[in-house]
């Protein structure tokens, strides 16, 4: 009874739009009421536990060091040198488009933040060189996927705290699947563009040229370098390196770039506020949903049935059911809820606990371009002018794309645990 009132109402409250952060409060409230013996107060209890964790600290942390490096026109500068590396070939500004979410995502961890980012700068650029509007807003949400992959990744922070894995194990495991994600999309990029005959870049560009767009973005690409380096030799943890990232993120915007001044702080700072504060609402609501379905023993149930399974078909029905449930999901929701219980039956079906979180958050973070909650699509679609309805089918061959990579990682464990072996974990 208590199950069927779970799902029932969560099921409702979503068809009438209710957020998603909602809806699994209310369907946790009112399953706890069906419970009758259950005192109301447990559910604040649970909310907060879920949200007081100091690991967590670090997704403000990250939020705010995108903001900065957006803020301070670290966006622009890694789209000019990107262009001017991808060289004049056909298509060159979309696979340009990709090389940047590369670059970027080393320094944001966040596929919204990247949309937003690159694509108010990619959009009208692309718009006006002479692509389509569907095509850069297409080309635009699939390569924001790569920032959850390549190290930093918040994604993966939560899923470490939710599975019990290293974070830096985690975010050493995304970096060879980020760089077949870029490879992958720039090859759909640059063949799409061949069959519709898209622009070629008209103007050479000189070696000094080149040198002087890679001095602008140098410190800027330093980042990723200086938070994974210091996690995985043990300078500092993965929340310090995310406080690291802002004081870094700080200085190059005030003092090397000077595009920030100390005015603007409060609004990026309120503006990195309210991005957390919706991650750590979801947070809490999906900490109690979860404490209901354990209560409940759904997830021993759901534990007994994917047993049964050989790895290779674990990690088949693994993928299925993350892509689906990526379709109407959060991906912050179905880290918290899922990952404690599927992570396990992994590890007891002999499969690395790296490469089976690496296959979790790929899959999360490809629902973010999944019709029809796909979060990145919101963004990049007013961006663009284009309706969603548009905008999922355009995105269709990149989905593909990326599910094929999602399963290539899924059955070669060698594209992640690679190189984590390589520093120790």
């Amino acid at each position: 009874m208590v199950t069927f009132v779970l799902l029932v109402v969560m099921i409702v409250t979503m068809l009438m739009g209710m957020p998603i952060a909602f809806s699994l409060g209310v369907s946790a409230f009112c399953s706890i009421l069906a419970m009758g013996d259950i005192p109301l107060q447990l559910m604040a209890q649970k909310m907060y536990s879920g949200m007081d964790s100091f690991p967590l600290l670090c997704i403000p942390f990250f939020i705010l060091a995108g903001e900065l490096m957006s803020q301070g026109k670290i966006t622009e500068a890694l789209v000019n040198f990107s262009i001017l590396l991808i060289g004049r070939i056909r298509g060159g500004l979309a696979i340009a488009n990709v090389m940047a979410s590369m670059f970027f995502g080393g320094m944001t961890g966040s596929a919204i933040a990247e949309c937003s980012a690159l694509g108010s700068v990619m959009i009208p650029m692309m718009d006006k060189a002479g692509y389509s509007r569907l095509f850069a807003a297409s080309v635009t949400s699939a390569a924001a996927v790569i920032g959850p992959i390549i190290p930093p990744s918040i994604p993966a922070v939560l899923y470490s705290l939710a599975a019990g894995t290293s974070i830096g194990g985690l975010f050493l495991a995304g970096v060879i699947p980020g760089i077949l994600l870029g490879l992958a999309l720039m090859a759909a990029s640059y063949v799409v563009s061949l069959r519709r005959k898209y622009p070629i870049r008209e103007y050479h560009v000189s070696i000094l040229d080149l040198f002087r767009a890679f001095r602008k973005v140098s410190l800027a690409l330093l980042l990723p370098v200086i938070i994974v380096g210091g996690i995985i030799t043990g300078i500092f943890t993965a929340t310090e390196a995310s406080a690291v990232a802002v004081a870094y993120a700080l200085f190059i915007t005030l003092f090397v770039t000077k595009q920030i001044k100390l005015k603007q702080l409060p609004i990026m700072l309120i503006h990195s506020g309210i991005v957390t504060a919706v991650v750590m609402i979801i947070l809490a609501t999906a900490t109690i949903w979860g404490w209901v379905i354990a209560t409940e023993q759904i997830s021993t149930h759901l534990a007994e049935l994917l047993t049964g399974f050989s790895p290779v078909m674990f990690l088949l029905m693994a993928n299925l059911c993350l892509l689906f449930l990526g379709t109407f999901m959060d991906n912050v929701v179905i880290i918290i809820l899922f990952a404690p219980t599927m992570a396990p039956i992994a590890i007891n079906l002999g499969i690395d606990p790296l490469h089976f979180g690496m296959i979790f958050v790929l899959n999360t973070t490809i629902g973010l371009i999944t019709p029809p909650l796909g979060q990145v699509l919101f963004i990049a679609g007013p961006i663009a002018g284009v309706s969603l309805e548009q905008l999922s089918r355009e995105i269709l061959i990149f989905l593909a794309v990326e599910v094929a990579v999602l399963m290539l990682v899924s059955y070669v464990p060698f594209t992640t645990i690679w190189v984590p072996k390589l520093f120790g974990f």
